[in-house]
C-alpha cells in the first residue's frame, strides 16, 4: 500500500519521490500564478488578457511529453 501511494506512480515518469514532489510543487505553483492571474483578468479584463490560457498551453506542452499514459486515482 505505501509502495502504490508514495512510490509506484514516480516511478512510471522515471521520477524518485523527492524528484517528483518537486516538479508536482513546480506545476501548482504555474498554476496558482495562472488562476491569480485569471481572478485578475475577471474584475479587470483589460489586464492579464492572454496569461491563464498562455500558462495552460506552456504546461501542456511540458506535461504531455512526460505522460507515460498512467491512470490517476
Amino acid at each position: 500500500m505505501i509502495a502504490r501511494l508514495f512510490i509506484d506512480h514516480p516511478r512510471t515518469v522515471g521520477e524518485g519521490y523527492f524528484e517528483h514532489m518537486r516538479a508536482s510543487l513546480g506545476t501548482a505553483r504555474k498554476l496558482a500564478l495562472a488562476s491569480a492571474a485569471c481572478v485578475v483578468h475577471a474584475v479587470v479584463p483589460g489586464l492579464c488578457q492572454t496569461t491563464g490560457s498562455t500558462a495552460i498551453l506552456k504546461l501542456h506542452a511540458e506535461i504531455v511529453p512526460r505522460r507515460f499514459d498512467q491512470p490517476t486515482l
